[in-house]
């Protein structure tokens, strides 16, 4: 089975997992040492535990026929809407967001497992409802979608909303229901969530909170270093002082605590400032290679649900890519949400080497 594996997708997907722990070491040790009074290797180790754990996982996934995946595929968005509603009620709180359960010594991120959980239910749900006429049921996997995206706008946690509302609405444009039913169900949806606002509004609730209104103004950071330009600014201070070169594995200087947390959202300015420039545009290629992989695997498939997911977790991943990228850069609002691959997380680690071994399932499939 190991030898069928797409070996692009496998080594570029393991060369970027590599880099990313070696980055998260070299941008946390100063945090962890001197803000946390941790061992230099506290974020290294816990990230290295869940990269092993994951692994595990993936090869039970490759066991698991993708056929199965409808019986118990709307079991886990019930799973996922208990733990996002449990995560309200209880949830840890962290950058002024309660998206953390803690179970014992771990920290999970409901909201991670949300969106391959959402993945597999809509490929599924729409390959069987390919020929379905009634809007009411094509509605069905939208309203529930919807549902689940405002348990998550409630944390509040606005830039994971936003990824997992554009994975929803493009895998709803690609799948194969027929085009006049698809524009009377989207009308019929914008009506609902339009009406929806309106009397949210009108009842007083405030849709999004001051700091996340600031962080629409996002141009010209620097003129607010002071304030909420402060990261940004930093970033480009980082990539900045890594030139073509870069400064060398470990020397950054602004992982010293000008960057808070630099290794989690704004881990490729450290990449950039100790890999230089070489080093950004070898880790976009790697990127490139995966993405295309997964691209032509979905372009095999034998059937819709198949094809659905592998475009679900493509957009997943370069959804993830072009939020982080662009707000590390100041192109849109900063939202503070992880680059695959490279960026700390152990929730958000466990869902991408998910994501990565359904699609490498569904390959080995393609060929047998």
């Amino acid at each position: 089975m190991l030898k069928k594996l797409d070996k692009c997708l496998v080594i570029c997907s393991f060369l970027l997992l590599v880099i990313g722990l070696i980055m998260i070491f070299s941008a946390s040790n100063v945090t962890s040492f001197m803000q946390k009074s941790q061992s230099p290797y506290y974020y290294f180790l816990k990230q290295f535990i869940f990269f092993i754990g994951s692994l595990i996982l993936s090869f039970f996934i490759l066991k698991i026929d993708t056929k199965k995946y409808h019986y118990f595929s709307f079991l886990a968005m019930i799973v996922v809407a208990v733990l996002l509603v449990v995560v309200l009620i209880n949830g840890k709180v962290s950058n002024q967001a309660r998206s953390w359960l803690r179970i014992g010594p771990i920290g999970l991120q409901p909201s991670e497992f949300a969106k391959i959980a959402t993945i597999i239910w809509i490929s599924c749900y729409f390959s069987f409802k390919k020929n379905c006429k009634q809007i009411s049921k094509v509605l069905f996997p939208l309203v529930i979608s919807v549902g689940i995206a405002f348990l998550i706008t409630l944390q509040p946690d606005l830039g994971t909303t936003i990824i997992y509302l554009g994975i929803v609405f493009l895998l709803f444009f690609t799948s194969p229901i027929k085009k006049n039913i698809k524009r009377n169900s989207l009308i019929a949806m914008f009506i609902i969530i339009g009406i929806s606002l309106l009397l949210l509004l009108n009842n007083g609730v405030k849709i999004l909170f001051e700091r996340q209104i600031k962080r629409f103004n996002f141009l010209n950071p620097c003129e607010r270093i002071y304030g909420d330009g402060n990261q940004v600014c930093n970033g480009y201070i980082a990539i900045n002082n890594g030139g073509l070169f870069g400064k060398g594995l470990g020397n950054s200087t602004q992982k010293y605590l000008y960057l808070p947390e630099p290794y989690t959202d704004f881990i490729y300015a450290i990449i950039v400032e100790e890999l230089g420039l070489i080093g950004g545009i070898v880790i976009l290629i790697l990127f490139f290679l995966v993405l295309w992989r997964i691209f032509l695997i979905s372009k095999r498939s034998k059937n819709n649900q198949n094809t659905l997911i592998c475009l679900g977790i493509f957009y997943y991943i370069l959804f993830h890519i072009i939020v982080n990228l662009g707000g590390l850069l100041g192109l849109i609002p900063l939202t503070g949400v992880p680059l695959p691959f490279l960026s700390y997380g152990g929730s958000y680690l466990i869902s991408l080497l998910t994501s990565i071994s359904i699609v490498l399932k569904i390959d080995l499939e393609n060929k047998s």
